[in-house]
């Protein structure tokens, strides 16, 4: 016996589990046959023949348990075509298995005509089964089209409204993760940085909620994020509130291998839920993350770290690890270093130290002619607002539940260790562990709870404010962050010449 999903939301009644039983059980009865055992596949595509009881099935077959198969009709065998066949042409004859299909009137054993037309009727269940997959694609694309979300797993940040599950709503707790690692893009970390430092804070990864959500297990270990699970969520359209679907899909219906479809045939339809991230945000990470790339542990980071570009092959310009000799680092770029031997481009190599001090010495002069400093400040202060505050709320309150957790798990351990249910080493390992991760946690909430509290007056904010931006206009500690919002690439040519191209439209040339 066999019923699909398929079947079973189309109720059609007649081909129900119970229905099939009792007319099976009817037949056996009426013609003396003794039962060796029931096989049922309940919510499995007549297209898969990978199904737990029919692979029983097979296995008492191989055993010489079974000698005949009965089944309603053939459909309930299976809708492959050719899977179908070669059970009822070749497989059930090898075995001296003798097969009936009930309501078809197809009996193996018998020399009727019926049996003779069991392939077209294979092939009429297999276009059967090829019309319903088309339906249901049909009528899914038409729900992702109305930006109706219907797949499985949601983007993390979000859950389905509990009213709607077509429709996505915040989930508070990873939307603070969220917004947290499109911060740390901002300042200027590489997928790398980012994803090594949300292990180190014990932060749980997407995967770990999921197992959480399904599995109802607290005591999961914390696992390790990422370079890819930073990538997808900082390239995620749908934290922006579009609704971007069909990204892959299945290669037919018979086959359940999924591929990835083109970015033309992605179903997006904007503004179909709350945004964690607003969209000024977003852009700006996109156009960050070039810059971001390719910037792996090194024992030296640097400052122009993926900004610099040989202007004359177009190819980035890398910066090799820093001699023991000398105590230089020089760039190189990277076309040449690929075809050395072809010579398709030449070595652009320079001093990094000074061409460094160069760049920031041409950017300190630029800042200086077109920035207003109290055009900025009055900027700075009318964009103080009570998100940052509030973000800080929601954090502390996550951070409340997660120690509260780990001290409920040391209090279990300890009553275990008194029990006797674990050994002294075991509540050894567990309890430094735990202890780890309290520490780490209680360490943010202390962070977050003087960021809170951190009252500052007017005049003192004012202060405070033009001391950052003196400092950013002498250039004399530049972040990270801050060379690559006022950069967005170096070219450097073979005569060492330098254009450096800023985001704040003006573009200065310059020679190392």
């Amino acid at each position: 016996m066999r019923l699909s999903r398929e079947d079973d939301d189309k109720l059609m009644v007649s081909e129900s589990i119970t229905n099939q039983k009792s007319l099976l059980l009817q037949y056996v009865k009426e013609n003396n046959l003794r039962v060796y055992d029931i096989y049922i596949d309940d919510g499995y595509s007549g297209t898969n023949f990978d199904r737990p009881d029919f692979n029983r099935l097979l296995n008492d077959i191989e055993l010489g348990k079974v000698n005949m198969v009965i089944t309603k009709d053939m459909s309930r065998l299976g809708r492959d075509y050719i899977g179908t066949g070669n059970l009822i042409e070749k497989y059930f004859p090898e075995h001296n298995v003798r097969y009936i299909a009930v309501t078809d009137n197809i009996d193996t054993f018998l020399d009727n005509s019926n049996n003779d037309i069991a392939p077209f009727k294979a092939i009429m269940n297999d276009m059967y089964a090829k019309d319903i997959s088309k339906k249901i694609k049909t009528s899914l694309k038409a729900k992702m089209k109305e930006g109706k979300w219907v797949g499985g797993r949601t983007p993390f940040g979000y859950v389905q409204d509990k009213d709607d599950k077509n429709h996505l709503v915040i989930n508070e707790e990873q939307a603070i993760i969220v917004k947290r690692i499109f911060d740390m893009c901002l300042e200027g970390l590489s997928f790398f940085k980012i994803a090594k430092q949300l292990t180190n804070e014990g932060i749980k990864t997407p995967a770990q909620y999921y197992s959480f959500a399904w599995k109802s297990n607290y005591k999961l270990k914390y696992g390790q994020w990422h370079s890819k699970t930073i990538r997808d969520i900082l390239t995620n359209r749908m934290y922006i509130g579009d609704m971007v679907q069909n990204k892959r899909s299945k290669v037919n219906y018979k086959i359940k291998k999924v591929i990835k479809n083109d970015v033309c045939d992605y179903i997006i339809v904007e503004n179909t839920h709350e945004a964690i991230i607003d969209k000024d945000t977003f852009y700006e990470v996109q156009m960050r993350i070039p810059k971001n790339i390719g910037r792996c542990e090194k024992k030296e980071n640097h400052l122009l770290d993926g900004l610099l570009y040989c202007g004359d092959c177009g190819h980035r310009i890398s910066i090799q690890s820093r001699r023991k000799k000398d105590n230089r680092c020089y760039t190189i770029c990277n076309y040449y270093r690929t075809y050395m031997k072809q010579r398709l481009c030449t070595t652009h190599s320079n001093n990094y130290d000074e061409l460094e001090q160069v760049i920031l010495s041409s950017l300190t002069n630029m800042c200086l002619s077109y920035i207003n400093k109290d055009k900025i400040k009055n900027d700075v202060l009318n964009n103080l607002t009570d998100d940052h505050k509030f973000n800080h709320e929601k954090e502390l309150e996550i951070l409340t539940n997660d120690i509260k957790q780990i001290n409920d798990n040391l209090d279990i351990i300890y009553i275990d260790k008194l029990n006797k249910k674990i050994t002294e080493e075991q509540f050894e390992r567990v309890k430094i562990k735990l202890e780890r991760e309290l520490n780490i946690k209680q360490k943010r909430y202390n962070e977050s709870s003087n960021n809170i509290n951190d009252n500052i007056n007017e005049e003192s904010k004012n202060k405070l404010i033009i001391e950052y931006i003196n400092k950013f206009l002498s250039m004399k500690e530049p972040s990270r962050e801050l060379i690559i919002n006022l950069i967005d690439r170096i070219e450097i040519f073979e005569d060492k010449r330098v254009d450096i191209k800023v985001t704040f439209n003006i573009d200065a040339r310059t020679n190392v």
